[in-house]
């Protein structure tokens, strides 16, 4: 049975059929909204599931979306010998790759790049709102010294305005990492976030599950999911 979720989603350079209202800008996607991630998300929206299946679906979306930003890699050819005594004609993974964690929340995506990647090195930056000036403001980064050297999929499970985010990519950026080298993994995003964070950062790719309608008045997403890294860590 299909999903009665419309698709909403496109790339800028698609035309949007009726009833769409959202259209991606040309370096984001979103995960292919089939039948089994509306489900997804269905239970981890729901505030009556518990913490463990909270857990447990969240982390079958984000294993998803690790595995949809390794396909933005860069392969390069090689041919390897089957057990038939065979040749065959595949590729491999070019360069070296990292995850750097927005903290709290973005530690819960950890796990799932080291499923897929298990050398992967992971990085954290602790992102906090400054009380007096009301901008994001960095309070702590430990990041590998060669980060400047790596691909980096970057991970936060949520995208509201988009502030957190942004300081992240400009820590990244100071640190020497090409904006062409970073890919931003979340579960669900508002629209407001997604354009704040597309143009400001045009060459990097942002992967996220699910778009919603929009951020309330108090920059909450809705009809979202309430806090990810409480429901997640408490």
């Amino acid at each position: 049975m299909a999903s009665p979720h419309k698709q909403s989603c496109l790339l800028a350079s698609e035309q949007a059929p009726e009833g769409c209202t959202i259209v991606l800008p040309p370096n984001a996607l979103t995960l292919p909204q089939t039948a089994q991630l509306h489900g997804l998300m269905t239970i981890i929206r729901d505030k009556t599931t518990s913490r463990g299946d909270f857990i447990f679906y969240s982390d079958r979306v984000i294993r998803l979306l690790v595995e949809e930003g390794l396909n933005h890699l860069p392969v390069v050819p090689k041919t390897v010998m089957t057990a038939t005594g065979e040749a065959y004609e595949g590729v491999s993974f070019q360069g070296r790759l990292c995850g750097v964690s927005i903290m709290r929340a973005g530690e819960s995506m950890e796990t799932a790049l080291r499923e897929c990647c298990r050398s992967a090195r992971i990085g954290k930056i602790l992102i906090q709102r400054n009380e007096e000036t009301a901008q994001a403001q960095l309070y702590y980064a430990k990041l590998p010294e060669d980060i400047a050297e790596r691909y980096v999929l970057l991970l936060d499970p949520m995208l509201a305005t988009g502030g957190s985010a942004i300081k992240a990519v400009e820590v990244l950026l100071e640190r020497g990492v090409p904006e062409d080298k970073i890919i931003f993994l979340n579960v669900l995003a508002a629209p407001e976030g997604i354009k704040a964070m597309c143009g400001r950062f045009p060459h990097l790719k942002l992967i996220t599950g699910w778009v919603d309608q929009k951020l309330n008045d108090r920059n909450y997403i809705v009809p979202g999911l309430g806090d990810f890294g409480d429901r997640y860590f408490s």
